[in-house]
């Protein structure tokens, strides 16, 4: 596994072709990793890519999500994940860290410097909302467009990611029309792909992977669709958020609960092999 601080150009660069690709046809998944081992055991699973989860990294490094992370907590993390695996890593920026388009544009040339190929950047100014108007946003977007570019990434992938259904802006009738405005106006702005958590109503999807620019990746989770029923809507990308860091908590207070009540490991069984996990992370 690759380990330098600093990525190298031309391994980033394809890299970025490699994740880039990824979007072209079908559909592929991205389990969200939230630290190093998380992402080194997600790669040896074999995830064609890693993306990380704001919410996460946000809790293992002792904050809550909703845009609660520093900058650079967020880079410290991606830094880590990008040096320990070999494949393309995606990284969640939540809202660029700031307003402004130059808020922007130093986190992405922050995350390119970090070994991020790709980033997840949101339309949302606060958790639940209100969300930036298209034009501002847009206007974010490219500047994260325009910094990849002088960091010399041209090929960064952008994940725009809009919060309407997610956040249950406006009327339900009139929410799709709105995710397609914005899609529009993404696109001209240099986004990539469109990134619509909150929304996995199948009809709905078919209807947006159609008539979008863009294309469209959503979040699932216990009780959503299968990938399957959602690789039938046209839909190119699949993540889980936050969804695999909480079953690992849930795993570590499960375990903890039978130590401390009943003084038995059961829950113990099936962990990891400590030798496995160690020779992930060879000796420097």
């Amino acid at each position: 596994m690759a380990h330098d601080i600093q990525p190298n150009a031309d391994t980033q660069r394809a890299k970025a072709a490699a994740f880039r690709a990824l979007h072209e046809q079908g559909v592929f998944v991205l389990p969200n990793a939230w630290d190093a081992v998380s992402a080194a055991v997600i790669a040896r699973a074999g995830a064609p890519a890693i993306a990380t989860t704001s919410a996460g990294v946000a809790w293992s490094l002792g904050a809550g999500d909703g845009q609660q992370l520093t900058r650079d907590d967020n880079i410290g993390v991606i830094r880590r994940i990008a040096a320990t695996v070999d494949v393309p890593v995606t990284a969640d920026v939540e809202g660029g860290y700031g307003p402004a388009p130059e808020d922007v544009a130093t986190t992405i040339i922050a995350a390119i410097g970090a070994g991020a190929v790709g980033v997840n950047l949101e339309d949302s100014t606060a958790p639940g909302g209100p969300l930036f108007d298209t034009a501002a946003h847009a206007d974010r977007l490219r500047a994260a467009r325009t910094a990849a570019e002088q960091a010399g990434l041209p090929e960064l992938v952008i994940n725009a990611r809009t919060d309407v259904y997610l956040f249950g802006v406006g009327a339900p009738e009139a929410r799709l029309d709105e995710v397609l405005t914005r899609a529009a106006a993404y696109a001209a702005a240099g986004a990539d792909s469109l990134f619509v958590p909150g929304l996995l109503d199948l009809p709905t999807l078919t209807d947006l992977v159609t008539k979008s620019p863009l294309p469209i990746n959503v979040m699932t989770g216990h009780g959503g669709p299968t990938v399957a029923e959602l690789a039938a809507t046209g839909v190119r990308r699949v993540s889980v958020g936050s969804g695999v860091a909480q079953a690992a908590y849930r795993l570590a207070e499960a375990a903890a609960t039978e130590l401390l009540e009943h003084g038995t490991y059961t829950t113990l069984a099936n962990t990891l092999d400590f030798g496995g996990l160690q020779s992930l992370f060879p000796r420097r």
